[in-house]
């Protein structure tokens, strides 16, 4: 005959289906029924075989029936007691039984508060914490490289799921008004008057002055009509015009050796002035009030300008289309680096005992302000979860998880009771 499953099972309590383990556990519990029952049984074949045996005239009858009654008497009261607190035995309205689907609420609340107090405690908690050694285990775990590996590309696809969930309008909305709200409280001018004077202080800008020098040689080479233009243009109309060409080569001519000597001299007096000019200006973008405002108003136009706007709201794109990339690609220099980095960063862990401590304490501190903070929370979970069950549902859950184990009390009664009877027979007889 097949064993009933757990749907059919759950369709005859009325309740729900047993889980393939409950359904286990519940034939241990029947089992164990049965064996508490047997010894019951066996308790009042042994009375009566006494009482039988008793009118015969048997000498250790009495003995015997002693034994069995006091057995069959502790057997009854602990099958009482047992079955008292799941239902009412014999379905009689005895007071004080069914005590589980009657208590249903007080049971989950101390269930709850036997949880926080012993379970959810802070000293608990740290004691346990610490005896783990996380960050030790953490450490040699992340230092191994297909550890590392393996954290480097879930954290790949973590990235590349961010970017794909962000919405391009919304980050390009947020990164323009937040850079335009970080440069617009920012004063730009001693920032730049400090870097300008910097630059300045090293010769970095002597690249560029050499660069200048040269294309002003070359255009002037190749481009003397231009001077000649300028020069006829603002003559007087009085002068010939052979005088004015005359003097337009004379005047290419000198602006040629003038560009020329700037070019090849580093100390010339035009390249000193330059100098000279770009300190004093830095040192006016730091001091002089009205430098200083001139430069405030032309941030300002700069950031308001369309074009720059376009630009810094672009630049998402570009920057997300480089990180999912680089996070897609796994001999990338970003997924490299970060490989090396959490490496690096487990064995720093496993060897730096002062590092660990720091984590330890970390994550210990983490855990019992969650804890403490929701301490009433996760208690009140076990306390509304177990109020939630339907009375015959709580006293089911309940008896197969220890119903067994509560047989046990039925079979220790009646070894004990039949211990105890004869004792107490052999005692009075004694006496």
């Amino acid at each position: 005959m097949h064993a009933p499953g757990p749907a059919a099972i759950g369709q005859n309590d009325g309740v729900r289906e047993l889980s393939p383990a409950e359904v286990i556990k519940r034939r241990g519990v029947r089992r164990m029924k049965a064996v508490a029952t047997g010894f019951l049984l066996a308790a009042t074949l042994l009375y009566v075989l006494a009482r039988w045996q008793e009118g015969r005239g048997a000498g250790w009858a009495d003995y015997l029936g002693a034994a069995a009654q006091a057995a069959m008497v502790g057997a009854m009261a602990d099958w009482f007691a047992v079955t008292a607190l799941f239902r009412r035995p014999l379905g009689l309205p005895i007071p004080h039984t069914a005590i589980i689907p009657h208590r249903k609420q007080a049971l989950g609340r101390s269930l709850g508060d036997f949880v926080g107090e012993n379970f959810l405690a802070q000293d608990v908690i740290r004691a346990r914490l610490r005896a783990v050694e996380l960050s030790r285990r953490l450490g040699g775990w992340l230092s191994d490289e297909k550890h590392a590996e393996r954290v480097t590309r879930e954290a790949a696809g973590l990235l590349r799921g961010v970017l794909a969930v962000l919405r391009d309008d919304d980050v390009q909305t947020v990164l323009s008004r937040t850079t335009n709200r970080w440069l617009a409280q920012q004063p730009i001018g001693p920032l730049a008057g400090t870097l300008l004077a910097r630059f300045v202080a090293d010769g970095g800008h002597r690249p560029l002055v050499d660069l200048l020098c040269r294309r002003a040689v070359e255009w002037l080479e190749l481009h003397p009509e231009a001077i000649e233009r300028t020069v006829t243009g603002e003559a007087p109309s009085w002068t010939p015009r052979f005088v004015d060409e005359r003097v337009a080569r004379l005047i290419h001519k000198e602006l040629i050796r003038f560009a020329t000597a700037v070019r090849d001299d580093p100390d010339h007096q035009a390249r000193a002035a330059i100098d000279t000019f770009l300190t004093d200006f830095a040192q006016d973008l730091r001091t002089d009030p009205d430098t200083l405002a001139r430069t405030e108003r032309f941030k300002r136009e700069l950031i308001e300008h369309p074009e720059v706007q376009r630009i810094v709201g672009s630049s998402w794109q570009a920057l997300r289309a480089v990180i999912v990339s680089a996070a897609e690609d796994e001999n990338s220099e970003l997924r490299s680096r970060m490989r090396d980095a959490v490496a690096s960063f487990g064995r720093r862990v496993t060897f730096d005992e002062r590092l660990r401590a720091k984590l330890d304490t970390w994550v210990e501190d983490a855990a019992v302000y969650v804890v403490t903070t929701y301490r009433s929370e996760i208690t009140a979970l076990i306390t509304d979860t177990v109020d939630a069950w339907d009375a015959a549902e709580t006293s089911r859950k309940v008896e197969i998880q220890v119903g067994r184990d509560l047989q046990f009390i039925r079979i220790n009664g009646t070894v004990v009771g039949a211990l105890a009877g004869l004792l107490i027979y052999v005692v009075t007889r004694i006496g």
